[in-house]
């Protein structure tokens, strides 16, 4: 079909669909109302001639054509908005919408006063964070389809750009009460071999100081259990087990749960939270505005 029988406002709804896999989240991405994004999808079916999502238990599912599609429209999208946002952003107006990858780290630290410090300047700028643990960020920053990825690392490449945000140390986490601190308040080099370790699934923290730390002793880090990050407070307070966490996000598990923070018994390296995103944003002065909330609100953390 020809470009000019195609009405652009199609192609909104096609990458919001995508990007959310619900006509539901989808509306609400785009702030209209369900039957509207159903009758878009169904104009963009019929003008070409393909089922584009189909329903799964999962979501909407994209078909094949819809694969092929997905990159060049999420593209061309992108550089439509950055045309028609040309040399000036006004957050206090902006109706924008920006996608974040976030890690567990940055989500529990420092997410809520991202928030907060965007709603405050820009009432109608909306935020995406999706989880980046199991996504491939080069490939989405690549493609558009992330503005921004805050993790524990730069992303790599010279196509990509990137700014410290946050530097912790890591701390590890007790239940109060723990036997290893009933007769000492801090934790010796002995103790801390002699304890089971709570593993934190998709976390993306490298804590092979610790195994090295262990195996000069003879030793080496057991295991017991891996869960989900939101899930380590409520299994820390019910054994006896320690995990490893950076202190600030420890500091936050400590407001809702009865944990013990101490001081590891050996050097442990830094943890980095990082900010990344592709160098197309560079000057755009939406992204500026929105790396500079960042920026400033970390180094309140």
């Amino acid at each position: 079909m020809r470009l000019r029988n195609l009405d652009l406002n199609l192609l909104l709804v096609f990458d919001a669909v995508l990007r959310e896999r619900s006509v539901v989240r989808a509306a609400d991405s785009l702030a209209i109302s369900q039957p509207a994004v159903s009758h878009a999808l169904n104009r963009l079916r019929h003008a070409l001639k393909d089922q584009l999502f189909v329903r799964t238990p999962a979501g909407m599912s994209p078909t094949p054509r819809a694969e092929q599609l997905a990159l060049p429209v999420r593209k061309a999208l992108n550089e439509l908005q950055l045309a028609v946002e040309g040399d000036t952003f006004d957050p206090s107006t902006a109706d924008r919408r920006f996608t974040i990858a976030v890690n567990n780290y940055a989500a529990v630290v420092a997410v809520g006063p991202i928030l907060a410090a965007v709603r405050a300047r820009a009432p109608t700028v909306r935020l995406s964070l999706v989880p980046s643990g199991t996504l491939n960020l080069t490939d989405r920053l690549d493609r558009g389809e992330l503005d921004l990825a805050l993790s524990g690392r730069a992303i790599e490449g010279e196509r990509f750009a990137s700014q410290q945000l946050i530097e912790d140390r890591f701390v590890a986490v007790l239940r109060s009460g723990h036997p290893a601190l009933r007769k000492r308040k801090r934790l010796t080099a002995a103790s801390f071999a002699e304890l089971r370790h709570l593993g934190i699934s998709s976390s993306g923290e490298n804590l092979e100081f610790v195994d090295a730390f262990l195996k000069a002793r003879k030793s080496a880090r057991f295991v017991a259990s891996d869960v989900p990050y939101l899930s380590a407070g409520a299994v820390l307070v019910q054994s006896n087990l320690v995990a490893i966490l950076g202190r600030k996000l420890a500091m936050e598990f400590r407001r809702a749960y009865p944990i013990e923070i101490r001081e590891l018994p050996f050097e442990a390296p830094v943890l980095h939270s990082v900010m990344s995103w592709h160098r197309r944003f560079d000057d755009v002065p939406a992204h500026r505005w929105l790396r500079g909330i960042i920026v400033g609100t970390a180094t309140t953390l």
